[in-house]
């Protein structure tokens, strides 16, 4: 697939090697197996809007399955600096392991590339905004598109790296916009939708600590204490 863990494979850069597709991404070699045996629950494609058809989008949301679909990616370009096509990253989870001739049945009839089989969505879903590439075109992870009630924090939990990372984002957010209820907080998190999904996942998880906050600043502000603080 053009450009992410799953990268397209151009003309020149497949071979088959027992039974496995290998293409050449970022100076490195991804080795997919392809077998029409090989059966996974989530898979993942590259999607050009220039010769899908113009309703792919119902198209997908028909079959049920759950799906997140990037930003168009229209800023992306290759080494030498040439633009490359728009397109779109798609994530397909099945209910089940699931054959890759299904899966390119489903990516044929939307006259796209050949699918990829995801070992970790997580890791290919922060691909959809470049969110570890910070060298590439970056993309807002508001304009991510879900389907059929995709919802990433079904695939992993946080690591405790990333759950100390958001609780120093909030801590923050909390200090730089003189936020003095844990309601309006959450407020704000709730209406940020899926781009604050997960500072939202981690202001719940850690209400004691928030509400001591931003109780103790409130107080430094006002010098009132309630009763519940």
């Amino acid at each position: 697939m053009e450009g992410g863990p799953c990268c397209r494979v151009k003309k020149g850069d497949q071979h088959s090697r027992q039974g496995q597709l290998v293409a050449r991404y970022g100076g490195s070699i991804i080795v997919s197996d392809m077998s029409k045996n090989v059966k996974k629950r989530n898979w993942a494609f590259v999607l050009y809007p220039e010769s899908a058809p113009e309703d792919w989008r119902e198209q997908l949301q028909k079959t049920g399955l759950q799906c997140a679909i990037s930003p168009l990616h229209d800023k992306d370009t290759n080494p030498d600096g040439e633009p490359k096509k728009a397109h779109y990253h798609v994530i397909l989870c099945y209910a089940g392991p699931t054959s890759f001739a299904v899966v390119e049945r489903l990516t044929k009839g939307l006259h796209q590339p050949i699918p990829q089989p995801l070992e970790q969505v997580r890791g290919y879903y922060r691909y959809l905004t470049h969110a570890d590439n910070p060298e590439k075109a970056q993309y807002s992870a508001g304009d991510i598109q879900l389907l059929n009630g995709f919802d990433i924090r079904d695939f992993v939990e946080m690591t405790k790296s990333e759950v100390m990372r958001y609780k120093r984002e909030l801590l923050a957010f909390v200090r730089d916009n003189d936020i003095l209820e844990y309601s309006d907080l959450l407020d704000i998190l709730m209406d940020g939708g899926e781009a604050t999904a997960d500072l939202l996942e981690v202001a719940s998880n850690h209400t004691l600590m928030l509400t001591k906050y931003i109780a103790s600043r409130r107080y430094k502000a006002t010098g009132v204490s309630r009763g519940d603080d």
